[in-house]
């Protein structure tokens, strides 16, 4: 897999820390250049300071309507162009329905889907102009199965499924590839909302999986022949019961 990516460019988001900085990582020893979009100035000041001139850094609150809205058109004044878009970042809410404020509902509706859908949209054209592209977004498990302690979470990333297969169809005869990844547990900071007993549980019997794992799926994803679109890969720990 080594040098596979070698003049790519790519852009990440939440690309300072978790899934989508192991993902980073991992497109950066395959050889392509990445900008990493986070609203953490602190944390990417830091990554840039630490890989150079393999890194573009982009500071975007993608909860902000303008700051995610001139994004991509931030970037590509940075850029030569955008070969992959990889839509990472998102947020987590577990429990009860009714124990949840609706202020954080609409925080984690806004970000696991308008801004996916809305950052989507953007780069199309561009990629459109080009003639191809890889576009890959973060959906989950619980994209696929209807989890009871996750009913908002589960909801947007079914929303998730629903958009990347749609426009995946649209968008296939301009050479772009869509696809999704969708892990179960990863330990990150997504995890933060777990009930520490459940957490602690999960870890005791190795049921949460490093952001390196999922990371190795993105690779496998962008690597196909271009003949081939990878639509989901479904990244599970082994000992989970799900």
């Amino acid at each position: 897999m080594e040098k596979e990516l070698n003049g790519k460019i790519a852009v990440v988001t939440g690309a300072a820390s978790g899934i989508g900085l192991a993902s980073a990582e991992a497109m950066m020893n395959a050889g392509a250049k990445v900008v990493l979009v986070d609203r953490d100035a602190n944390a990417l000041a830091e990554l840039e300071n630490k890989y150079g001139d393999k890194v573009i850094t982009q500071i975007t609150d993608l909860l902000d309507p303008v700051s995610c809205d001139e994004m991509i058109p931030q970037i590509l004044t940075k850029t030569e162009h955008i070969d992959i878009f990889y839509a990472n970042a998102g947020t987590y809410i577990g429990g009860d329905l009714l124990h949840t404020d609706t202020g954080t509902i609409d925080r984690m509706l806004n970000l696991n889907i308008n801004a996916v859908i809305k950052n989507i949209r953007s780069v199309l054209p561009h990629m459109i102009k080009r003639g191809g592209g890889d576009i890959i977004a973060t959906s989950s498990v619980a994209g696929r199965s209807a989890v009871k302690h996750e009913p908002v979470y589960s909801a947007s990333k079914w929303a998730i499924t629903c958009f990347t297969q749609t426009t995946r169809r649209q968008v296939i005869q301009h050479g772009i590839r869509v696809a999704q990844v969708s892990p179960g547990p990863v330990a990150s900071a997504l995890l933060a909302d777990w009930p520490e007993e459940r957490l602690q549980a999960a870890k005791d019997i190795g049921a949460i999986m490093e952001p390196t794992e999922v990371a190795a799926a993105i690779m496998y994803i962008l690597t196909r022949p271009r003949n081939v679109t990878v639509h989901d890969i479904v990244v599970m720990p082994t000992n989970i019961d799900v």
